[in-house]
C-alpha cells in the first residue's frame, strides 16, 4: 500500500467502533500516543518502540512513543509530539498529522489518544535509554493480514474483555498497543 493509498482509505472511510469495549470504572489519566508510519517509495511502516527493561511500569514492552498529558501541552497532538521528541528525539516538523483513531482505555485507568501521522523515510532517531530500548519498524501489511491478529477474552475486575496479541519476528506487540493497530487496521482494509 502507497501513502496515497492509505490516505484515501484513512480519510473516506468513517471511523468505524473499536474493537475494543473496555471501560475503567474511575477517573481517567489523559495520555496521547503518536501512530508513526513511514512513507517508503512503495510502502508503508510502522515505527514502534521496545521500552526499557528497567521501567517500572510495562518494561520491556512494544509500544508506540507516548505518554501522559502534561499542562504544557496545549493538544493531544502536542502531547503526542513532545513525547516522541523526549523518547526517540523525533522532531515534531518531521510529522505530518492525518487524524486520531478512537480513544482507547487500558486497565491501569489511562485514556491514550492515538494520533496517527506520516513520516518520511530514513530519518536519523535517537532512542532515550531512560525510556527505550530498541527503535524497530514493521511493514504496514503485517498489521492487514487478519492471520496475525490473535485475540482472547480474560477477566479482570469482574468485566471481560479481549486482548489483542500481534508477534512480529522476535517482538511480541500486545496489549493497548494491538488493539490501536487492529483500529487502524480494520479502518483501512
Amino acid at each position: 500500500m502507497t501513502k496515497d493509498e492509505f490516505l484515501c482509505r484513512f480519510q473516506l472511510h468513517s471511523l468505524a467502533a473499536s474493537s475494543h469495549k473496555y471501560q475503567y470504572p474511575k477517573q481517567l489519566k489523559q495520555a496521547a500516543v503518536l501512530v508513526p508510519l513511514v512513507n517508503y517509495q512503495n510502502h508503508i511502516t510502522v515505527l514502534l518502540t521496545k521500552r526499557a527493561q528497567h521501567l517500572r511500569h510495562h518494561g520491556g514492552q512494544i509500544s508506540f512513543p507516548g505518554g501522559r498529558v502534561d499542562e504544557v501541552d496545549n493538544d493531544i497532538v502536542s502531547t503526542a509530539t513532545r513525547e516522541a521528541f523526549e523518547e526517540i528525539a523525533l522532531s515534531p516538523t518531521d510529522c505530518q498529522i492525518i487524524g486520531q483513531l478512537h480513544p482507547y482505555q487500558t486497565i491501569t485507568g489511562y485514556v491514550i489518544r492515538p494520533v496517527v501521522a506520516f513520516l518520511p523515510a530514513n530519518l536519523t532517531l535517537d532512542a532515550s535509554l531512560d525510556e527505550v530500548e530498541e527503535i524497530f519498524e514493521v511493514p504496514l501489511t503485517h498489521f492487514l493480514n487478519t492471520d496475525n491478529i490473535h485475540s482472547f477474552w480474560v477477566e479482570k475486575r469482574q468485566h471481560r474483555y479481549q486482548v489483542h496479541f500481534m508477534p512480529y519476528n522476535q517482538y511480541n506487540i500486545w496489549g493497548a498497543t494491538a488493539a490501536i493497530l487492529k483500529d487502524l487496521a480494520d479502518h483501512i482494509r
